[in-house]
């Protein structure tokens, strides 16, 4: 049996397991080329490639063998992929590159406004009498329950449920009094 009755036969796993050994490393050495030496970009390409391969595996029979015997679904996979990179290109040539480039990419999100947050409600805090500022940091920051902050802070529960309250009024009007919230 050649090469191309034996992908006509195989299940979708095979086919695409026979696809991928006798075609895929020559198939992303071609893209590579056409990326421009993008190797993720590559490695998109000819997994698309692939996958379409898949998909239409009737047009891989269509193709059967060149006139050496060779199989021509490899050149049906080059002829795709290179069509999946001149699409990519004409779909990048109708965003502007000047509005791409004009927005610097992040690696780490900016962590400006939690900083700024966080100063301004440990002043808040700071504000606060130390009873207050004890229960807040027992229940908000260290994630304690009431019981849990009760036990630790050496007081009746119903002390805690109370200051907890009176903390977190205290805390929005030294807030206000900053500006910070209206």
């Amino acid at each position: 049996m050649d090469g191309e009755a034996e992908v006509a036969v195989e299940s979708g796993a095979d086919l695409m397991r026979t696809l991928h050994d006798e075609h895929a490393a020559a198939l992303w050495s071609f893209v590579l080329g056409l990326t421009s030496g993008d190797r993720g970009r590559a490695e998109d390409v000819v997994q698309e490639t692939l996958l379409r391969a898949w998909r239409r595996p009737e047009l891989l029979e269509q193709h059967g063998q060149d006139e050496r015997g060779h199989s021509s679904a490899r050149s049906w996979l080059f002829t795709v992929a290179r069509n999946i990179v001149v699409d990519q290109w004409r779909a990048r040539g109708r965003r502007p590159e000047a509005l791409m480039d004009a927005v610097p990419e992040q690696s780490e999100p900016d962590r400006t406004d939690a900083a700024l947050q966080s100063m301004l409600v440990s002043e808040a805090l700071g504000r606060l009498t130390p009873e207050h500022r004890a229960v807040l940091l027992e229940c908000y920051f260290r994630g304690c329950t009431a019981g849990q902050a009760a036990s630790h802070l050496g007081i009746p529960l119903g002390t805690v449920k109370s200051r907890t309250h009176y903390a977190l009024h205290a805390l929005r009007l030294a807030l206000q009094e900053m500006g910070v919230v209206t």
